[in-house]
């Protein structure tokens, strides 16, 4: 392994957490309520519960392989040269997801905050801290998101307070109006997005310090997430109605931006914006160090740190020259995503799983393997 930083579970959990959360707290809202309208809660409910049938298929694959990460056992299942062209297919998935994060902060910040700034500026300045925080290994970017984690829930507290005076419980009714359909043409892309991404977390698991307990951590992790995301898309329904959160680009921002206390404490929507580019800093540094990580391994480099530069600059380039605008990227999320994603999240997995108990391979057959 090129990285020899260790992290524990409660830091492993909490890395998780902020993935899963990460630029999907802003605007999966409006991706569930645009399919299932009142009845995104429950759409989102679905596809928590059903995302979290595939993680024991992600910790199957962690326990035969313990100390190793998803580009090393790759070549171990499926032998050196097919591993390792399986592997690098597999690595597009982290770089499109790092791709449509950067897009979604550059989007988020030149609509509604920093209207007159170049895009491309807030994209190189975002970049250049995520490439320092890579270059600074894993058990700093662990740590900062535990120091990160307390005052990111202290926030998600004080806005749902505030925004209690908001709150309209008619507007979840009816209750499945239009039958179930509809929660299943929104729980897809909400499993496909967070959720099926989650499987980059094989390539820092066995940087846990109790590797085998890594399954639990990261099933808790996608559980709590899932569980923010949905008290979120519960909270945006109730405040701004089911039609308004389909029409919001951004409708948690939106929810902040209604806070009216006593007519003079207003326009607090800070608050969203400081725990929505925490979340997302650590989600892209995440994304991006997995990214070098598995090039490193693939290619047999001592280290890694040197490809967080060029990879960055890649990743800053495909936001802005492969996505024009934000409809744009609003439908690539809706129609494309919802299949690529289940190919590397789902198929993926399955297949190095079934190969790996017809071969009977595990970590103990791993260096007779790596020495060929």
């Amino acid at each position: 392994m090129l990285e020899k930083g260790k992290i524990s579970i409660r830091q492993f959990t909490i890395a998780v957490i902020l993935y899963i959360v990460g630029s999907a707290i802003l605007i999966v809202p409006a991706i569930l309520a645009s399919k299932a309208k009142q009845d995104a809660w429950i759409a989102a409910i679905m596809a928590v519960c059903i995302s979290l049938l595939v993680i024991p298929l992600y910790n199957a694959l962690g326990k035969r392989f313990p100390n190793m990460t998803l580009a090393e056992y790759s070549e171990v299942i499926m032998g050196r040269w097919l591993g390792k062209a399986i592997f690098l297919s597999f690595l597009t998935f982290p770089f499109f997801i790092a791709t449509l994060t950067l897009r979604n902060i550059g989007d988020f910040l030149t609509t509604q905050i920093m209207r007159e700034t170049p895009i491309q500026a807030i994209h190189i300045i975002v970049m250049a801290i995520v490439v320092m925080s890579v270059k600074l290994g894993l058990e700093t970017l662990a740590r900062a998101g535990e120091l990160f984690f307390p005052w990111i829930m202290l926030l998600v507290i004080v806005m749902v307070l505030l925004v209690t005076p908001q709150i309209k419980v008619t507007n979840l009714q009816p209750v499945l109006e239009e039958g179930f359909l509809p929660l299943v043409k929104a729980a897809i892309p909400f499993i496909s997005f967070p959720f099926l991404g989650s499987i980059i977390f094989l390539m820092i698991s066995p940087s846990v310090n109790r590797p085998m307990k890594a399954g639990k951590a990261l099933f808790s992790g996608v559980l709590l997430g899932g569980i923010l995301l949905t008290a979120m898309t519960v909270l945006a329904i109730v405040v701004i109605g089911p039609g308004g959160t389909a029409r919001e680009s951004f409708p948690s921002y939106e929810i902040a931006r209604r806070i009216s206390i006593g007519g003079f404490l207003e326009r607090i929507e800070v608050v969203m914006a400081v725990i929505w580019f925490l979340t997302i800093f650590f989600r892209l540094t995440v994304l991006l160090y997995v990214l070098v990580l598995g090039v490193a391994q693939t290619f047999r480099f001592r280290e890694y740190q040197f490809l967080a530069i060029p990879l960055g600059v890649v990743t800053i380039l495909f936001s802005i020259f492969e996505i024009p605008n934000n409809t744009y990227l609003i439908t690539f999320n809706q129609t494309v995503w919802p299949l690529y994603a289940p190919t590397f999240g789902l198929l993926l997995p399955l297949l190095l799983y079934i190969v790996a108990v017809l071969r009977n391979a595990s970590s103990s057959v791993s260096n007779d393997t790596q020495m060929k």
